[in-house]
């Protein structure tokens, strides 16, 4: 035991690096979800087993993906007489080089984009493609995903299941798609990673703001995307991130109360996620291709950049969402430009256009809009309707966080 106690923490170190990477590869071999990540685990007990005899190979990567193939066709000849595969050899040792297993790099990374792009595929409902991705691309268990959108994990699990059988049996293909179809597939998947961000950066519910471990695997995921698929707006939507956590820190207090961006201690937002989103952000707008993440991300930047609440350049930030507008003409973009104009040209042009957000049934059950009318009602001295629409927003929050903040602004107005 104590001979191969450093190898164990070898191993547990190589799983946790590279055991996606080995996921992605041995679902490209076999075809099958559920046969490559028992193959996978097989490969690791496998190296447990191998490894303190024989030594840690020059390539763990490479030797795991051998082992677990053949782990999966040795299991596949149990249950059933494969004719075809009695020419591969007999697998008795799984240390074995398989070439073929392992192809050339570029495949192999090819192997981690092909397995978002799958997990991400339209054909998946949205549910479905979210816990997919978190499940399969960033290793999360099914418990941990369960806990983190609040749902029974016997039905978190079965949607998974449900998924894989989709994929299965709907032959969805194991691929990048082709250029042609890039654009349309490429937004499923940044509209996956986003809502994995936003419910880590915001939760809808819960005794928490924030749910940290969420929005740091959205960013590795737009890390690793910005990595396989350099497109504008992959890194538009990474920027974005960035920049939003990158005050997270300041975004509550030390007893968990949620702090507003103008009353945030700007000396603990995150300097180095910020140079990070900056730089992102000039990368994407200087390939004119970019789209409204990148336009959310310049916005975002533009916060950043400002040394103080006071300093900050509402003009600038109307004018993108002038721009965002055009792009995305959905009701919350809208509401959020109507804040922007409260900002820049007073509460009054920004409550009229909230007003008629509203009056349209857009956002009638949407909690900021109605917390965001009441905060401009309170600035222009109307209590009754203030008291009435942050009311309206304490009936809709479903997080702990924000009932207290909004009842502290209750109880303010009394």
């Amino acid at each position: 035991m104590d001979a191969s106690h450093p190898i164990h923490e070898t191993v547990n170190a190589v799983y946790l690096s590279d055991s996606r990477r080995v996921l992605a590869t041995l679902i490209r071999l076999l075809g099958d979800f559920n046969v490559a990540e028992e193959a996978m685990h097989d490969a690791f007990r496998a190296a447990l087993e191998q490894w303190p005899r024989d030594g840690v190979p020059a390539n763990p990567r490479a030797w795991l993906v051998s082992a677990g193939r053949f782990k999966a066709i040795d299991a596949m000849r149990r249950r059933q007489r494969f004719d075809s595969l009695d020419a591969l050899g007999e697998s008795a040792d799984a240390g074995v080089v398989d070439a073929a297993a392992w192809a050339d790099a570029e495949s192999v990374e090819d192997d981690r984009l092909r397995l978002v792009f799958t997990c991400c595929h339209p054909a998946l409902s949205p549910d479905a493609q979210v816990a997919l991705t978190l499940r399969e691309v960033c290793g999360l268990t099914t418990e941990e995903i369960a806990r983190a959108f609040l749902t029974p994990a016997p039905t978190l699990a079965q949607r998974i299941v449900r998924a894989k059988a989709k994929i299965r049996d709907a032959r969805i293909p194991y691929q990048v798609p082709a250029p042609a179809e890039l654009p349309a597939r490429l937004d499923a998947v940044l509209r996956v990673i986003y809502l994995v961000f936003n419910e880590g950066y915001t939760a809808s519910s819960g005794a928490s703001l924030t749910r940290h471990e969420l929005s740091a695997e959205a960013i590795r995921l737009g890390r690793l995307l910005v990595e396989l698929l350099p497109e504008p707006d992959a890194c538009g939507l990474l920027a974005l991130m960035l920049l939003n956590e990158s005050r997270r820190e300041a975004r509550t207090s030390p007893d968990g109360e949620i702090i507003l961006l103008d009353a945030q201690d700007r000396s603990r937002w995150n300097r180095d996620f910020i140079a990070e989103g900056i730089a992102l952000v000039e990368r994407a707008l200087s390939s004119r291709r970019f789209g409204p993440y990148t336009i959310q991300a310049a916005i975002a930047g533009v916060h950043a950049e400002a040394p103080t609440a006071a300093a900050t350049n509402w003009g600038d930030i109307v004018g993108l969402y002038d721009v965002l507008a055009q792009a995305d003409g959905s009701p919350v973009i809208a509401l959020n430009r109507a804040v922007a104009i409260a900002m820049r040209d007073g509460p009054a042009a920004g409550l009229a256009l909230i007003d008629g957000i509203l009056d349209r049934g857009e956002l009638s059950e949407y909690r900021p809009a109605h917390a965001a009318r009441a905060e401009l009602c309170r600035r222009l001295g109307r209590t009754a309707d203030a008291r009435a629409s942050y009311t309206r927003a304490l009936a809709l929050a479903r997080q702990e966080p924000e009932r207290r903040f909004i009842e502290r602004q209750l109880e303010e107005l009394s």
